[in-house]
């Protein structure tokens, strides 16, 4: 099982707060530190404060100075949408769990860099948020993608289910490249947004094919009316962008990458905060074995994160079509965790609204990833001729054949979540 600040018992204490944060003002109460004190040892990594500094911080792209921009600094963190454990959802699969408490902190965080991806795609990067206030609709459309219900597009109900085609039961923890193979099979359900989502596969991104499923014109508007499967039928809603014939899709690049055996290889280490550098970037998932985080920047040699780890309660549209945000966003200081500490599998996010934002990314990589000797991953104009020919991917059938629903969340205990990150095919 997860560390102990991961269990539904200890999500009780929590009350949808931060569990250091509660550590550190001592409202926990001792029983409860005492009964999980085995558990916690995973906190002597976080550093909370930032310290006294004239180093830049990265944050998605953009820099920040430390002594000068803290606010700034941590209004742009807090603007990021943070997705958390929840509880008392309707059950997974009609009788499957109703918290994700103890084995979704992947999922959550693969929904965050999706978020990202929505947010820059719909209002850009310099976008802000701003507690109580009235947000564009935009927003609140890409907030209800991510609700607790199955008939969202990216649901935790939707990853669950869609990760059984992964070989991923209902309440299985996932690793960074499962996540990132849900994702992509969701995206083809939403054509608001509209996304083109690249997985690379051999630690290879292929030029030729990013830009040729990019460039797929949409659906035909006979085919476009189709009706999904009835539990996707909100993501359709509307047509959005794609009633037009856009010249590129949005690309949502995603890179899994094992950068080490048992450990991150230091070798890596300089080229991997060079991608919270480019503009184009979401960020990075991984973390810990079956301890996932959301890595969204640097300050020397500590990676700055977003932590799923807290469990609040499900939180629905209200009367008038829109979400109470509150829970959405973080408003403590971020965490921070040594990069030596993070587990070598990882996935890297980027985005690129336009061709041109591709191209970018594209001269980036060459100057700054492709100039060490051991690359961190390839960048190829031509798909490999030993590699199967490549065909953008279509609208699978979605079904939950194989997956293995729970009555319970007490059941959850039963399932073995001490595997460690997965291993990539290399």
């Amino acid at each position: 099982m997860e560390s102990g600040f991961l269990n539904s018992a200890i999500a009780e204490e929590m009350q949808g707060l931060s569990f250091i944060g509660h550590i550190q003002a001592g409202i926990i109460p001792k029983p409860v530190l005492s009964k999980y004190e085995n558990q916690i040892t995973i906190f002597a990594d976080y550093l909370e404060e930032f310290p006294d500094t004239d180093e830049l911080v990265w944050i998605l792209g953009k820099q920040h100075l430390l002594k000068t921009e803290k606010s700034k600094l941590l209004s742009d963190i807090s603007a990021r949408l943070w997705f958390t454990y929840r509880r008392k959802f309707s059950p997974i699969g009609g009788t499957g769990p109703s918290s994700d408490a103890g084995w979704g902190c992947m999922l959550r965080c693969g929904q965050m860099m999706l978020a990202q991806a929505l947010i820059c795609r719909h209002l850009g990067r310099d976008w802000n948020w701003e507690r109580q206030k009235e947000q564009p609709k935009e927003y609140q459309r890409i907030l209800q993608c991510f609700l607790d219900r199955k008939d969202c597009c990216y649901s935790i109900h939707q990853m669950a289910q869609m990760g059984v085609g992964e070989g991923k039961s209902i309440g299985e923890w996932f690793g960074p490249n499962t996540v990132a193979q849900v994702l992509k099979k969701l995206a083809l359900f939403d054509e608001w947004n509209s996304l083109a989502v690249y997985v690379s596969m051999d630690n290879t991104v292929v030029i030729e094919d990013i830009k040729k499923m990019c460039h797929t014109l949409p659906l035909s508007a006979e085919t476009a009316a189709e009706s999904p499967p009835e539990s996707l039928n909100a993501s359709t809603q509307s047509k959005g962008p794609s009633a037009c014939s856009p010249a590129w899709k949005p690309l949502l690049l995603i890179v899994p990458l094992r950068l080490g055996i048992n450990q991150i290889n230091p070798v890596y280490v300089d080229a991997f905060k060079e991608c919270f550098k480019m503009p184009q970037s979401l960020g990075a998932l991984g973390g810990k074995p079956n301890n996932a985080y959301y890595f969204i920047g640097f300050l020397g040699d500590e990676l700055i994160f977003l932590d799923p780890h807290t469990t609040q309660t499900f939180v629905d549209t209200e009367e008038n079509g829109t979400v109470d945000d509150q829970t959405f966003h973080c408003l403590q200081p971020p965490q921070r965790m040594n990069i030596l500490n993070l587990d070598p599998s990882v996935a890297l996010g980027f985005f690129c609204k336009e061709e041109k934002d591709f191209d970018s990314w594209c001269s980036l990589v060459q100057k700054e990833i492709l100039k060490e000797n051991l690359r961190m991953f390839e960048l190829v104009q031509k798909h490999p001729s030993h590699w199967p020919p490549f065909v953008p991917p279509a609208k699978p059938e979605v079904t939950t054949t194989g997956a293995e629903f729970i009555d319970s969340t007490e059941q959850l205990e039963d399932f073995d979540l001490e595997e460690d990150f997965e291993i990539l095919s290399i």
